[in-house]
């Protein structure tokens, strides 16, 4: 179905009727000019993410659905980062004509699943047209007691260095799909000259054969290689992590999510709170089949590691007192810890040598 059949206020109204506010600080969601939120007791957080069609996806490889889950994603992803609880979810969207109704079903169906699993409410939000395809900018509420909340800014020296899960898996699920697209599209326009060909010489026989072999274009073999493609293409928000510091006594002192890189994430905590750092490559914390594949690509692992990003993972400092109740938590690696300003930002390699860590995540606008 045509979106312009049913109208914007006809596809909103398909999209969140049967949203039910799970949030007692949801007043009031869809439905009116205003969301109306309440919260008595607590700081507010609040944190919006774009993406664009072509910059942050691909729709030859993520579905509208797994686009919906990781928009959602990303955002609850900055609410868990500043130890928050995320409440409540607008969604705006501006499509081009190529989009269906149901096509946004699937999309929803997506931001759905991912705000159920975090009990979030859809709130509200923005359709509009689009001239160069989809757009999608999703803001996040959330809350926080004001003596829980995490910023970048309260590293101190000799606080440890953690993260999360395993890192640089996402980069390497999106050089894989990148790959795979490039040899899909090779083929295809291979077959489209010699369909063109057999067109200009009138060969019928040859024609359906082409035509056959157009339509039966290999689907590349992701066999050993599924965890890459789910970190890159279902992003998950560590809030286990967070319950589970909560769970421990641990206040992080700063934190961010892995989203550009953990060298870029790391040296906007250095920055911001005048603190040093030193790591070491052998903690870093690396699937197996991340690096079985930086190695098929001919690719440092470390490297993708340190700048891939899109892991979302949880980077944070806690006190060096804190040392043997981060030993004992599931998923959490220690990586170094935090020095003075003027000893700068250090990586140890594996060979006990030590290099000058350099910010090389992704740069947006650049």
């Amino acid at each position: 179905m045509e979106i312009q059949k049913i109208g914007e206020f006809g596809l909103i109204e398909r999209l969140t009727k049967d949203i039910k506010p799970q949030n007692t600080s949801t007043k009031y969601g869809v439905g009116d000019d205003c969301a109306v939120l309440h919260y008595p007791d607590s700081e507010v957080l609040i944190t919006t993410d774009m993406l664009m069609e072509g910059v942050h996806f691909d729709l030859t490889y993520i579905d509208l659905q797994h686009l919906g889950y990781k928009s959602a994603m990303v955002n609850i992803s900055d609410i868990f980062a500043m130890n928050g609880t995320p409440r409540q979810l607008t969604v705006s969207l501006a499509l081009s004509k190529r989009f269906t109704v149901e096509d946004m079903e699937q999309f929803y169906s997506g931001l759905r699943l991912a705000c159920d699993k975090w009990g979030v409410d859809i709130v509200g939000g923005d359709t509009t047209s689009s001239y160069t395809g989809l757009a999608i900018s999703i803001t996040c509420i959330g809350e926080a007691r004001k003596e829980d909340i995490v910023y970048r800014n309260g590293a101190k020296e000799t606080d440890l260095i953690c993260v999360s899960g395993d890192l640089g898996a996402a980069y390497m699920g999106l050089q894989l799909l990148e790959r795979e697209k490039a040899v899909y599209y090779e083929q295809y326009n291979e077959l489209q000259k010699k369909i063109a060909e057999a067109k200009a010489n009138g060969d019928s026989q040859k024609l359906s054969a082409l035509n056959s072999q157009l339509s039966t274009l290999a689907t590349p073999d992701f066999a050993g290689k599924e965890y890459l493609l789910q970190r890159q293409l279902k992003t998950e928000a560590r809030g286990d992590i967070i319950q589970k510091l909560r769970e421990a006594g641990i206040r992080p002192t700063s934190m961010m999510d892995i989203s550009d890189g953990l060298s870029s994430e790391l040296m906007h905590i250095c920055k911001q709170s005048h603190v040093g750092c030193r790591i070491f490559e052998k903690q870093i914390p690396i699937d197996y089949q991340t690096a079985v594949m930086a190695e098929e690509l001919n690719m440092n692992v470390t490297t993708c590691a340190l700048n891939g990003g899109e892991d979302y993972e949880l980077l944070f400092t806690v006190p060096i007192g804190d040392h043997e109740k981060i030993q004992e938590m599931e998923d959490v690696k220690l990586i170094g810890h935090i020095t003075k300003e003027s000893l700068g930002h250090v990586l140890v390699t594996r060979d006990d040598q030590e290099f000058e860590l350099k910010a090389q995540g992704w740069v947006h606008l650049k």
